[in-house]
């Protein structure tokens, strides 16, 4: 039987990953058995840029805080080596940065993830990695209702030509 201490330590990581989990939109879970550390560094390094918290904890410990969350589907995700990517900011930074490293790296796969509170598959991961950011779903709305704006300005100076014609 574990010391009282080390249960409070224990406890303690179950909350705190509880914590990231409440507090991220989205969370990928990845295998990353086979990985070289060089690769490991760079993916790091990627997800740090994009505001993305990855990283590796007791699958034990995992699955306590999501029993704690209430959240059901995600067990088979936590067999093996599993690296947590915590998505705090934006539905699409980390499953777009893991999708891509997953295609360059045959040792990296996507397991799974959560998204709002509920499990969601590999499929569902890799639909939201094709997602645009929000700066260029933002440009395209915008782009789409300039053009509308052009046509309206160009129809109407059509029938104002046409009534000064007339």
């Amino acid at each position: 039987m574990p010391s009282a201490k080390i249960l409070k330590e224990k406890e303690a990581l179950v909350a705190a990953i509880a914590e990231d989990l409440k507090a991220s939109l989205t969370v990928v879970f990845v295998d990353y058995r086979g990985i070289t550390v060089e690769q490991d560094t760079e993916l790091r390094t990627e997800l740090r840029k994009a505001g993305v918290e990855y990283k590796v904890t007791k699958n034990s410990l995992t699955e306590k805080a999501i029993e704690q969350l209430g959240i059901e589907g995600v067990a088979d995700y936590l067999k093996g080596p599993t690296a947590i990517a915590y998505c705090k900011d934006e539905y699409t930074k980390g499953p777009k940065v893991l999708a891509d490293f997953a295609k360059k790296l045959d040792n990296l796969s996507i397991k799974g993830g959560i998204m709002d509170g509920a499990a969601i598959d590999v499929a569902a991961v890799e639909k939201l990695a094709k997602i645009p950011s929000k700066e260029v779903l933002i440009g395209q709305v915008a782009g789409s209702l300039q053009c509308i704006i052009t046509k309206l300005a160009i129809g109407l100076d059509e029938v104002r030509k046409q009534k000064e014609s007339a």
